[in-house]
């Protein structure tokens, strides 16, 4: 058995996330797992870094799977390319010692939330790519917020419910805001997050922005270590997966991460 490691990219607007999920069909794992699978010409299960939920993308979302087939890169690359549907594709293909582990060995990972700030709903092409508030939105009062966030701590408050990670206790970073035009993005990166982790920030973040919130408030709802402390779920159209690290052993390809807008 060889262990492959893979990048792929995915406009997540279609799928219901990434985790296969029984009865539902459509999920990039499943769509991920049949174009593979097709091209070593047995069964393929992938394991991912980092499951996204329905609506999210990602542009660098790391995967491992073993396979009996030997094939070349190239050959993974555009043969499963061939058979994937157009919002997904794979970016590279590496060979990998069978200690890697696509979830277990990623040491950080990072996220990018886009906002539409502007006052009227610009939707027809980034309804699914951006999430649009209307509320004016003073990122310096979202930046000082943020910052009560950074370092480790326990983020039960910014948790949902059914999350499955066996600690709430992750390591922020690096979160930071940059505006460009009408768009607010945040740009946020943790050693790992907890489901819905980063769209509750936001969630938060813009409660205090729009001026409706103090900024003293993001401290106490961490302090708080209770997901009723908090504010609305963000929308996941605005999310992206843009950048997971691992040891250099590994040796894995750069990945150009990031996402493009229009100013």
């Amino acid at each position: 058995m060889t262990r492959i490691a893979a990048c792929i990219e995915y406009d997540g607007t279609a799928y219901s996330g990434w985790r296969r999920q029984g009865h539902i069909h459509n999920t990039v794992q499943e769509k991920l797992e049949l174009a593979l699978s097709s091209v070593a010409n047995e069964s393929i299960i992938a394991q991912c870094a980092g499951r996204t939920d329905k609506g999210v993308h990602a542009t660098m979302q790391v995967v491992h799977f073993d396979t009996q087939a030997a094939r070349a890169e190239r050959s993974w690359i555009r043969g499963t390319n061939t058979l994937l549907p157009d919002d997904i594709a794979v970016k590279w293909v590496k060979n990998v010692d069978d200690d890697f582990h696509a979830r277990f060995s990623a040491t950080g990972r990072q996220y990018h939330y886009v906002i539409d700030n502007s006052p009227i709903d610009s939707g027809a092409v980034n309804r699914h790519r951006v999430t649009w508030d209307y509320r004016p939105l003073d990122i310096e009062r979202m930046q000082e917020a943020g910052n009560f966030l950074l370092g480790e701590h326990d983020f039960t408050s910014f948790r949902a419910a059914a999350c499955q990670s066996k600690t709430p206790v992750k390591t922020i970073r690096r979160l930071e805001f940059e505006k460009r035009g009408d768009f607010i993005i945040l740009v946020i990166e943790a050693n790992a997050f907890l489901h819905h982790m980063v769209r509750n920030i936001v969630g938060v973040l813009t409660a205090i922005g729009a001026g409706e919130r103090d900024i003293s408030w993001c401290q106490e709802v961490l302090k708080a270590r209770d997901r009723r402390a908090g504010e609305v779920t963000a929308k996941p159209h605005g999310l992206y997966l843009t950048r997971v690290d691992y040891p250099d052993v590994f040796q894995l390809p750069e990945t150009r991460s990031g996402i493009i807008l229009l100013s």
